[in-house]
Order: C-alpha cells, then structure tokens, then sequence
C-alpha cells in the first residue's frame, strides 16, 4: 500500500531536532498516540508528545536536549525505560519500542525490546496506535496497521487485538475507552463493550487514584451522560459508585410511582455542565441525590417521601471521597455543602421571604451562586410550563437574594458583637452564656428582628443578657 505522508503535522521545530538527534544515534524514530490522533481530529494545540524509537528512548532524550537550545533537564524513569523533557510548555515524552506482557493481579507489565509493529500492537485502541515516522528517509508517513484513520473517521473506538486480551491486560483501559467515547462522542464497538463487561471484576488492580483521573475527564466531558450510560451498561459504575447505581429504577406501591433518580441525576449533570466548567459543581450535580436511596420510604398518604435525603447524602460524600482518594479538603466540602443546601432554593422558591433568603445567603456563603446554578440544572421537568415557571421563580430568588444582600451584607457576616466584648460587658469568664447571647444576636439578624449593625445589636445583647440573668458590670 501507498505511504501517506503528513509533513504538515510535524512541522514543528520540535521535531526535527528529534529527526536530528535519531540520525546521530542511529535509530528509528516516531511519534505516536495521542498528538497523531488528535492532529487528524483537528483538537488543538498538543500538551504533550509521545516519541517511541527502536532503541532507547532515554539515550534519544538526552540527545534531544543536548540538542536543543535551551538545554532543558531530562526527567529519566529507569523503572519504565522512559525520559520526559520539556520544550515550549509541552512535554515531550521518549519510550524504547518494546513488547509487553502482564501477570494476572498487576496492570504493570514485563517489558522487553521490540519492534514498531509490537509497540503499536501494545496500544489501547487503534485511533491511540496511529504513528508518524520522523526519519529522513520516510519523514511524516503514516504508519497505521490497524485501520485507525478509518475508526477516526467514523467515530468508533475498538482495540487492535482482542479486546479480551487488551482489557484483561490492563482494565485501566475499559475507563479510557469509556472516557474516549464520551470526550469525543465515538462508539464503542458491541464486541468491546462485551468484553468490557465481561473483565469489570478486573478493575480491583487498578489504584483509585487512576480511577478517579479517568472519572474526572468523563465529568469534565462537553456530555458527562454518555460516558456515566457507559459505565453502568458495562456494569463498571457499580463498582465505583454503588451510591449512583442504587438510584436505579422505579418503585411502584399502589399504583404510585417516583421518578428514576439515577436518569434524572444524569440529565441534572448535563444541564450544569452546560453552564459550568467546574468539576468540582459538576460533582456535585452527580451526587446531589444520592441520599434519596436509603432514605427512600412509602407512605399511604403521602405517597413516596424522601425525608432528609440531603443531610443524609452530605454524611455519604465524606465516605464516597474518602474511599475513592478524592480530596478531603475545601474540594470535598463544597460538594458537601452543595448536597446539604441543595433542596432550599426550590423550597424558597414558592414563598420567597427575607428571612429564608437570609439564611440561605448566610449557610450558603460564598458559594451561593454556585448553590443556585445546581438547582436551576435540577429542573428536568418536560412539562414546558411548570420549565418556564420554576426558572421564573429561581430568577425572582436570585434578584431576592440580590437586593438582601446589598441591603444586610449577610454573606459570611460575623455578628457584630464578639464573645470578647460580651464577656467584659457582664463581667464573664468564658461560659455557655456568651455562645446563647451570640447565638441569639445572629438568629436575630437573619430574621430580620434587628439589622446587622452594631448599635442595634448592642442593645439587643443588653436586653437578652438582662432575660438570661446577667448584670451589667
């Protein structure tokens, strides 16, 4: 067959240092994988580039950057057989060809010298097996054995070898294949998604860090459903979030029924990450339900209830993060926080009072808009009018909190009366008194008994001190 050439797609002065570098040490050079794909599906500027030559890729690294003008350090993984340089904010990878073959519990592979062809055999998929020469006999030919244009093409991710082999391999790539699909809207052929169902007890070998990086990147994608309808059809989503699974399906008792909370949490995700880029809101549009599971109950009158489903689901984050590696930091307590507060603008949105408002600017912070944002993705509804009603309502509860907030500063407000302050004034060490007199003066501001100022505030402390029994010193 014809050699295809794509000098364009290495025009870059990167590579021809590498072309260079190759000549000297006499070896064969090409770059592979991701930069190749992403060049044929048009996908911007490339962060990083895999270089894979027959022979070894830390002595064609060293080469590079000796090379190069600015003489960049060159990170050596002796462990993998690998070297890593940096050049203009990109990162340059550098691999010898090699052959692989893996023990049952362990997705780290035995590794030895090989060919082209064997490390294009090793690759996840055949659009990831595409490969460009960087050799002055062939500079820019295509080297693609498996087909991977056609799949690039025609939107399809498949493996090169038996799916079986490549999956049980390594299971990490049953996410990336999943991940693939729903970053760039591709297929998974039906005889991959069959093996990938087949091989998910496999997925126990892989560390919950890599797990999660292959999570986010499905969050982070322009459609996170697809990727999440995967990973429940080929029984993955089980395994990682049982808290999501156990949404699924609908409960009928006396001819009522509730709504599929897992499908319905899908579509809350789509519509926020219309709006947001945040992974971390995106979270919790994913999570913003799951309490409803075990705290879901039928009852005669009232039909299916899901009574504290949001201070039961902000409990469940802490586990959910903590079992999966997630951050247990700021990270964490937002979602946490957005699970908790997550019903109250719906509820405040048929009688929107100050009071409510408030309180909701007051436990929301900073995060308020966020918090609004999650709810506005929560409508679902494909009743065109109540659509148009509630946004109507959320809108009203927006310029509420608006006018409030200009009005009374609340947001992360202190009240204006301090445990130090009470203390000299009755004359008090510290005691239970100070908490109730400072608890009493916000609870007093958030209903609008007094406004947040100190004045006002002082002479409520006075009059509540004087109920408590304490004396002004």
């Amino acid at each position: 067959m014809q050699k295809q050439y794509y000098k364009e797609a290495v025009s870059a002065d990167i590579f021809s240092y590498i072309t260079k570098a190759s000549t000297q040490l006499q070896l064969q050079s090409y770059v592979i994988g991701g930069f190749v794909r992403d060049y044929f599906l048009g996908r911007g500027d490339a962060k990083d580039i895999d270089i894979v030559t027959i022979g070894s890729g830390i002595e064609l690294a060293q080469k590079v950057a000796e090379l190069l003008p600015n003489k960049p350090k060159v990170q050596v993984f002796k462990t993998y057989g690998t070297a890593m340089l940096r050049y203009k904010e990109v990162e340059i990878e550098f691999v010898g060809a090699r052959k692989e073959s893996y023990s049952e519990d362990s997705r780290n592979p035995e590794v030895e010298e090989g060919t082209l062809q064997d490390d294009q055999n090793r690759r996840d998929f055949t659009i990831n097996a595409l490969a460009l020469s960087l050799n002055k006999a062939d500079f820019g030919a295509l080297l693609d054995p498996f087909n991977g244009i056609e799949d690039l093409k025609n939107n399809i991710i498949k493996t090169p070898l038996n799916p079986d082999i490549t999956y049980s391999d390594d299971p990490l790539r049953m996410l990336r294949a999943i991940r693939f699909a729903s970053q760039l809207n591709f297929v998974i052929t039906d005889d991959s998604l069959k093996s990938i169902a087949k091989n998910a007890d496999r997925l126990s070998i892989i560390t919950k860090e890599r797990i999660v990086v292959e999570l986010n990147k499905i969050i982070a994608s322009l459609k996170p459903s697809v990727g999440f309808l995967l990973l429940e059809k080929t029984g993955l989503l089980a395994k990682i979030l049982p808290e999501l699974t156990a949404l699924k399906g609908v409960d009928e008792v006396e001819g009522q029924k509730h709504k599929d909370n897992f499908y319905h949490t899908l579509e809350v995700v789509d519509n926020i990450s219309n709006h947001t880029n945040d992974v971390w809101l995106r979270w919790a549009a994913l999570l913003h339900d799951i309490g409803k599971a075990p705290t879901k109950k039928f009852h005669k009158k009232q039909g299916w209830t899901f009574h504290s489903h949001e201070f039961v689901g902000a409990k469940m984050v802490y586990k959910l993060f903590k079992r999966l590696k997630l951050p247990l930091n700021n990270k964490m307590k937002f979602v946490q926080k957005l699970v908790l507060l997550s019903s109250r603008p719906i509820v405040l949105a048929t009688n929107v009072t100050d009071a409510a408002v408030r309180r909701l600017v007051f436990d929301a912070g900073d995060d308020i808009d966020a918090l609004m944002t999650l709810c506005e993705a929560d409508i679902t509804t494909k009743n065109l009018k109540k659509f148009k009603r509630y946004h109507q309502n959320f809108k009203e509860v927006r310029e509420k909190i608006k006018e409030v907030e200009e009005r009374d500063k609340v947001r992360n407000f202190q009240p204006p009366i301090s445990g130090e302050l009470i203390m000299k004034i009755f004359n008090l060490k510290p005691c239970r008194e100070i908490g109730q007199l400072k608890e009493a003066i916000k609870e007093a501001i958030l209903d609008g008994k007094i406004p947040n100022e100190y004045d006002a505030s002082y002479q409520f402390m006075l009059e509540k001190g004087k109920q408590l029994g304490l004396i002004v010193k």
